[in-house]
């Protein structure tokens, strides 16, 4: 078996996630190589060295530059919030390292054509994180819409529902300041629903939108962790410069409409992504919070028995659900990134493309960029 050596680049939240799949890929399939947790990367020594521990990994350094350079790194994962993304991912590809980066892509969509321009000419692996599209009941909603099963797409509704930040008190985290993450809810929650509308219903042609900033000034916080940080400066203010919801209407190339809302301020949903696609011949329904379920609607049933019908996509021939445990023995968030870089790791080894890649994180940034121009001119944007 072959070995493909990471180098993480982070080692928060989804430097967590991510670890966690490199470990577990090689336990539950079977995969043409073999993970190596080679090397961590982060800026406070003892902080990376912590993790280095706690993840399992041979390594660590404080520098990305020196990770990206040394010999024994096959690929680099890219775990750091938004504005580091260009730089680490330009280094990378002209070491002709492989690549894998967390979304979106790039700040905006300048910075995410010079990434994938950037890999194209060297030749190097590149994938995208979205995870969702790795969950088996939205790759059987995939197969079902190329099917035919529910005819002429005609909607495509989309929510991404958190209230993460409803507490006025809520620390001016780094996912609240536009210097570093480039938006808000628009960036962090549609980016995924932008990718999913596009990987199952087809392109979008132009959008309209509005945003909001709820709570315009929040307390500072010293050094943000995340969803749990406290503020260490509780009388000090700083500007929140981001979205807290931003909402979209899209028009397809093949005709269909789509509305997509994201906000961090629905009170009571803690990660409430769902979506519900409308077409001729039927519709199907998707939670994540109840993700080994997919609910399907067919029109051509008999007019006695309509109604959703729940499909439980655990059983042995759903897409990855035969590696993990018997049916009903339901999967969890954490298999979405195992799913993942499975498929990575399989790129890498045979030479083939990977999947959702740069282009796709491109094409997100540009919706993104769009949208954001939409709300500026109140007017809809053609995406061109």
């Amino acid at each position: 078996m072959k070995n493909i050596n990471a180098g993480l680049v982070g080692y928060g939240f989804m430097g967590k996630a991510h670890s966690n799949a490199f470990r577990q890929v090689n336990h539950f399939f079977d995969a043409d190589a073999k993970i190596n947790l080679t090397a961590i990367c982060g800026r406070n020594k003892s902080s990376v060295q912590d993790a280095m521990d706690k993840f399992g990994f041979c390594s660590y350094e404080t520098d990305y530059r020196n990770l990206i350079k040394r010999d024994d790194i096959d690929f680099i994962d890219v775990t750091a919030p938004s504005n580091a993304h260009m730089e680490i991912v330009m280094m990378a590809t002209e070491n002709k390292k492989h690549v894998f980066c967390e979304k979106p892509l790039g700040m905006n969509k300048q910075e995410a054509k010079e990434m994938l321009d950037s890999a194209l000419k060297n030749k190097v692996k590149h994938q995208v994180g979205f995870n969702y599209r790795f969950a088996p009941a939205i790759r059987l909603a995939k197969k079902m819409i190329d099917e035919g099963k529910l005819g002429t797409i005609y909607h495509f509704r989309g929510l991404y529902l958190q209230d993460w930040i409803v507490d006025p008190s809520f620390p001016l985290v780094w996912r609240l300041d536009k210097k570093v993450c480039g938006s808000g809810a628009n960036g962090d929650l549609n980016a995924h629903m932008i990718d999913l509308a596009r990987y199952l219903v087809g392109e979008i042609d132009k959008v309209t939108g509005t945003s909001k900033t709820f709570i315009k000034s929040r307390p500072v916080v010293e050094h943000s962790t995340g969803l749990n940080a406290k503020s260490s400066h509780p009388d000090r203010f700083g500007e929140v410069t981001v979205d807290d919801t931003t909402l979209f209407l899209a028009h397809f190339s093949n005709g269909a409409v789509g509305s997509f809302e994201a906000t961090r301020f629905a009170t009571g949903r803690k990660n409430g992504m769902s979506f519900e696609i409308n077409g001729s011949k039927g519709s199907i329904r998707f939670e994540f919070e109840r993700m080994n379920e997919l609910q399907y609607f067919c029109n051509e049933d008999d007019e006695r028995l309509r109604g959703f019908r729940v499909i439980q996509v655990t059983d042995s021939f759903h897409e990855y659900a035969a590696n993990w445990w018997p049916v009903g023995h339901v999967l969890g968030y954490e298999h979405t990134f195992v799913h993942e870089f499975f498929e990575f790791a399989q790129s890498i080894t045979n030479d083939i493309p990977a999947i959702p890649d740069f282009h796709d994180g491109y094409m997100c940034n540009v919706i993104l960029d769009c949208v954001d121009l939409s709300i500026k001119e109140n007017t809809w944007i053609n995406i061109g």
